[in-house]
């Protein structure tokens, strides 16, 4: 069974995203912050992540940057998930992130279907 780590201060989306993953059988970590988001990666090294940017304590940048300075950490895939459309963010995001392990997603540009295609894709599973 894949372990995701959902990463995501807005507790209703947290919810819908953390049940969908369940429903199609993955092993789910939840964190609010990305301070909690970063130690459950490290300790919990979980097949994928989902993102997102805008967090209280650490954002969702900041924790990939240094989730990326651990041997592990720079080879998890992670799709960041955000309604931030800037365009120095996006590059912010995507120098944090290294090459062929990250994703973006802007928020109100996707269903859960979406995102269940865009996890299974950078899986490897159809």
């Amino acid at each position: 069974m894949k372990k995701i780590l959902i990463v995501e201060d807005e507790a209703i989306l947290l919810r819908a995203l953390s049940d969908r993953c369940r429903e199609e059988g993955f092993d789910v970590l939840e964190a609010k912050d990305g301070e909690d988001g970063l130690s459950l990666a490290l300790e919990e090294h979980p097949d994928l992540i989902l993102l997102d940017i805008l967090m209280p304590k650490m954002d969702g940048i900041a924790m990939l940057q240094n989730m990326r300075q651990d041997e592990w950490g720079k080879h998890v895939p992670v799709i960041i998930l955000t309604n931030v459309t800037d365009s120095a963010t996006v590059a912010k995001g995507m120098d944090a992130g290294i090459a062929g392990t990250y994703d973006y997603l802007v928020k109100t540009d996707w269903s859960l279907a979406d995102v269940m295609k865009k996890i299974r894709a950078k899986l490897g599973m159809k």
